[in-house]
C-alpha cells in the first residue's frame, strides 16, 4: 500500500470512530434519559441510569481527544496539495476541541444537582433539578454554537478535496454542500430555533457528505491516476 493510500485509511479509521461515538452523547443519551420540559422526571432518569449518563460524558471527552487526531490526520493526507489550505482544516477542527470538554463540565455540574450535595442544601429539590436542566440546556446550546465550526472546517476540506485527483471531485462538492447544512442549522438554532427541527429535516441528505467522504478514504483510500502529475504544493 502506497504512503497516500495508508494516510486516507488512518484518517477514515478515525473518521469511521468520531462517525459512531459521537451520536451516543448528542442524539441517544437526550432520547434516552431527557424529558422535554420536565425538569423533574430528567433528573430522576439521570439518577436512575447514572452509568449511561456518565458514559455519555466518557463518549465526549474521547470525541474531543479523537477531534485532535483526525484533523491531525486529514492534514497528513491533504497537505500535499496546499500546504496552507491544509493547516486551515487543522485550525478550524481543532476549535471544536474545547466545546467537547467544556460540555462535560455542564455534565458534571448535572450529575452534582441531581444527587444533592451537602453543599446544596441550601436549594430544594425542585430548584436543583431546574438547575441540572439549565447546564443540559447549555450542553446543547454549545453544540449549536459548535456547528459554525463543523461547517467552517469543510469548506478547505471541500477545496483540497476537489482540488487533489486523488479523490473524486463529487465528495468536495458535497463536502462544501455539508459545510452550508451545518452553518444553516448553527444559525437557526441561534436566531429561529422554533424552525430548527425544520431545517435539520431538510439539511439531512446534505449531511451525508462527510458520511460519504469517510466511506470513500476508509475503503477507497487515495491513489493518484497514473496518467496525471501529482498537484503541486506551490499553488496559494
Amino acid at each position: 500500500m502506497s504512503t497516500l493510500g495508508r494516510n486516507a485509511r488512518i484518517a477514515g479509521s478515525l473518521y469511521l470512530l468520531d462517525v459512531l461515538i459521537a451520536p451516543f452523547r448528542l442524539i441517544y443519551i437526550p432520547k434516552t434519559l431527557f424529558v422535554s420540559g420536565n425538569a423533574t422526571e430528567t433528573a430522576s432518569n439521570i439518577v436512575a441510569h447514572e452509568s449511561l449518563f456518565r458514559l455519555g460524558m466518557a463518549s465526549d471527552l474521547f470525541c474531543g481527544v479523537l477531534e485532535i487526531f483526525l484533523v491531525l490526520a486529514l492534514y497528513q493526507l491533504l497537505r500535499q496539495v496546499n500546504p496552507k489550505q491544509a493547516a486551515v482544516i487543522v485550525i478550524l477542527g481543532l476549535m471544536t476541541v474545547p466545546i467537547f470538554f467544556f460540555n462535560v463540565l455542564n455534565d458534571a455540574a448535572a450529575l452534582i444537582l441531581v444527587h444533592g450535595a451537602d453543599f446544596l442544601s441550601a436549594f430544594g429539590k425542585p430548584q436543583r433539578d431546574a438547575l441540572a436542566m439549565l447546564f443540559l440546556r447549555l450542553h446543547g446550546q454549545e453544540i449549536v454554537a459548535a456547528e459554525i465550526f463543523w461547517g467552517l472546517w469543510l469548506f478547505p476540506l471541500a477545496i483540497l478535496v476537489y482540488r487533489s485527483r486523488f479523490l473524486p471531485r463529487f465528495l468536495g462538492v458535497w463536502l462544501a454542500i455539508n459545510g452550508l447544512a451545518y452553518l444553516a442549522l448553527s444559525f437557526t438554532g441561534l436566531l429561529l430555533p422554533q424552525y430548527e427541527g425544520m431545517v435539520s429535516s431538510y439539511a439531512f441528505p446534505a449531511q451525508l457528505g462527510e458520511v460519504a467522504f469517510m466511506l470513500w478514504i476508509l475503503v477507497m483510500g487515495a491513489r493518484v491516476p497514473p496518467s496525471e502529475d501529482f498537484p503541486s504544493t506551490s499553488r496559494a
